[in-house]
């Protein structure tokens, strides 16, 4: 393997260094080179620093963390398919369909953005920068599992270029850009993204699909399924709770993930061992996701006090942890390292806010009862100037402090 490698940096590397026949695709020879080894560029001038870990692999233990949700999500979306339409659900026929409603959507995520990402760095000749294999991956588990794939492809472009590399790429961007995708996705093409007939697929809208597997049944025109978030805000005469259980959304099914939703975000157990995994590994804040549901309970349990004419304010707080796409968002979206707030204590109100903020749009707006997507989006806004609060607190502290030692 050494020969090998030394052949190519000999040989090959030249051509797409700066003088070399194919200099322009150099960000494609980089991409390729490091995400098979481990660049052997160093500094030229101390302080040197050794670490195994690269942005590369960084990036790549988040989509490690990601595994259980996209797993996950496929059997789901596959026994919500199988059981709508009269299919045996085993687990493998769970997983074949499920798969197949769930990677070309991925595929597509990963494809377009990808052009987006190579066209840019070509264009502007830098690297290819490693975070869209988080952002590629976040995106589609965001969607419904019926989402058109040519709204998959507009809402990642949308992401990349207008949520990202208009701002200057990876570093300069305000928002999260797969957060931005979706919302594009959500105010453009509500239709496809929001209501009860868009979380399970239909048997007629899949020949290509049932041709594969070998199956065929009845035909049916729709599937018509609610989601927990929009028959709890739509609770009328009973209370939210009692209406969740007549629609058979107990907290446990909701814990488990065995129900209608966004590919990644129904299953609380398989959110939970993604943000053990990155909390394990230091490489998301533990101080954003732990802030994050406290602020979701604490809101969640003012307004179960407050006297409010309003069944979702009643709502337990512990529903609004496990509904929706609260607990995912908290773990992979607003933990972006980017977007976030990067002072500790900043970190601290950040996630705070997005917690509380996510309650309380929930409750306040009964036509949109999730409230995760815009509280993120929001608190990215916002979270430079936290950190700027954050700072000029540490500035009067220690100037303060000087004082009091010259006056000494």
């Amino acid at each position: 393997m050494k020969a090998l490698f030394d052949f190519m940096d000999k040989n090959i590397a030249p051509l797409f260094e700066k003088g070399g026949k194919f200099e322009r695709l150099y960000p494609l020879w980089e991409a390729g080179d490091t995400f098979n080894r481990t660049p052997g560029d160093v500094t030229p001038a101390a302080p040197h620093v050794r670490d195994s870990i690269d942005q590369k692999r960084l990036m790549i233990f988040v989509i490690y963390a990601l595994l259980p949700c996209i797993l996950f999500g496929m059997w789901n979306a596959g026994d919500q398919f199988n059981m709508a339409n009269g299919i045996e659900n085993t687990f493998n026929a769970n997983m074949a369909r499920g798969a197949l409603m769930i990677l070309p959507i991925i595929f597509v995520s990963y494809a377009i953005g990808g052009v987006w990402e190579v066209l840019f760095a070509v264009i502007r000749r830098h690297e290819i920068n490693e975070g869209f294999l988080v952002t590629g991956m976040l995106f589609p588990l965001t969607l419904a599992p019926t989402i058109p794939l040519w709204q998959v492809a507009v809402g990642i472009s949308f992401g990349i270029v207008i949520g990202k590399e208009i701002f200057g790429g990876v570093g300069f961007n305000i928002l999260n850009p797969a957060l931005t995708a979706r919302a594009f996705l959500f105010f453009a093409y509500p239709a496809q993204i929001s209501g009860d007939k868009v979380w399970v697929g239909a048997l007629k809208d899949t020949p290509l699909v049932n041709t594969i597997l070998g199956q065929s049944g009845e035909y049916v025109d729709g599937v018509t399924q609610a989601t927990p978030l929009a028959i709890a805000a739509s609770a009328d005469g009973q209370s939210a709770v009692e209406a969740l259980n007549s629609a058979g959304y107990t907290l446990a099914n909701m814990t488990f993930g065995t129900i209608p939703g966004s590919i990644g975000s129904t299953s609380v157990i398989a959110i939970l061992i993604g943000m053990g995994f990155l909390m394990l590994t230091g490489i998301a804040s533990w101080r954003v996701m732990i802030s994050g549901i406290i602020g979701c309970a604490l809101m969640g349990l003012i307004f179960n006090v407050l006297p409010l004419d309003n069944e979702y304010a009643a709502l337990p707080y512990y529903y609004h942890i496990a509904m929706g796409g609260f607990l995912f968002g908290i773990v992979f979206m607003a933990t972006d390292p980017v977007s976030a707030s990067a002072t500790n204590a900043g970190k601290f109100i950040y996630g705070f806010l997005i917690g509380a903020l996510t309650v309380l749009i929930r409750v306040a707006n009964p036509a949109y009862p999730e409230g995760a997507m815009l509280a993120i989006l929001f608190m990215n806004v916002m979270a430079p100037l936290i950190d700027h609060f954050v700072v000029q607190g540490h500035i009067k502290k220690r100037t303060a402090y000087a004082r009091a030692l010259n006056n000494a």
